[in-house]
């Protein structure tokens, strides 16, 4: 997979004909996403059409200012840039908003076919998911300085290995969040809405008893309680069966007759011969 991050000049004015938002840097690292290991960097510079696009952060230092009047303009990278992310896993903080627009505008501005990713990877929306608002806002320059990592150079290059050391962070807090009980780990319970809290912790509302079947009606006949079935026919007890009378307020159970076993066994012959 590829993290990358651009740099662009200012948003385009209301004025500005052609709308067009410069690039002035791209930057890249090819990581292992089983081992989260930098396999490879790219990096450049680019000199925007405009020059007065690029913006005070880069002029403002004498060294960046000549770098950009060497640097290519987007059509002499755009070879590299579209091997370097064509047909890979796209990763990045806040790439699906606004990165990921900004390299299909360079291309078309360039007349080129623009890459596309198998997949895209925004850490700031599986942060938002994962780890909560802990940390603040979930901008880079935060997330960093929550997990001492170091200041926000706002460099391409700088700043995608800073995602994937952050992303590393948050990874290694949730996986010990998960495996232990909540209030174990020191300042862990700070309101963060993780993936396992919300599964534990969330307010269900309690499961409704099942309902009891209904009653089977109860129909007088001949001054007697009978019952009905399903289909409403009358249920006479069985000629032997046991029934239950009310005596004192109290339930009797009457006798149950049983046939004596000698006639049964006479019957039994009786039928085999």
């Amino acid at each position: 997979m590829v993290f990358f991050d651009v740099e662009t000049a200012a948003a385009p004015s209301p004025s500005d004909s052609s709308g067009q938002w410069w690039l002035l840097e791209f930057g890249a690292i090819l990581v292992c996403p089983r081992r989260l290991v930098e396999l490879a960097s790219y990096s450049t510079l680019i000199r925007p059409g405009d020059p007065s696009a690029v913006s005070r952060r880069f002029s403002g230092d004498p060294s960046l200012s000549a770098a950009f009047r060497a640097a290519p303009p987007f059509a002499d990278v755009a070879d590299d840039i579209f091997a370097l992310l064509d047909g890979r896993v796209w990763a990045g903080h806040n790439i699906r908003r606004f990165d990921c627009h900004r390299v299909r505008e360079a291309f078309a501005a360039a007349g080129r076919a623009a890459p596309e990713p198998v997949a895209v990877v925004d850490s700031l929306s599986v942060l938002a998911r994962g780890f909560g608002r802990r940390a603040g806002d979930l901008k880079m320059a935060t997330l960093a300085a929550y997990f001492g990592i170091g200041k926000q150079t706002h460099r391409s290059l700088d700043d995608v290995r800073m995602n994937l050391e952050v992303l590393k962070h948050c990874a290694a807090v949730l996986m010990l969040e998960s495996n232990l009980p909540a209030g174990v780990l020191p300042g862990a319970d700070d309101g963060a809405v993780t993936r396992r809290r919300a599964a534990t912790s969330s307010t269900t509302a309690p499961a409704t008893p099942p309902r009891p079947p209904p009653a089977a009606a109860v129909l007088k006949v001949n001054g007697r309680s009978c019952k009905r079935d399903s289909t409403g026919k009358v249920v006479t007890p069985a000629k032997g069966a046991a029934t239950a009378t009310s005596t004192g307020g109290r339930r009797v159970r009457r006798p149950m007759t049983t046939t004596p076993f000698s006639m049964i066994l006479r019957h039994s012959r009786a039928i085999v011969r």
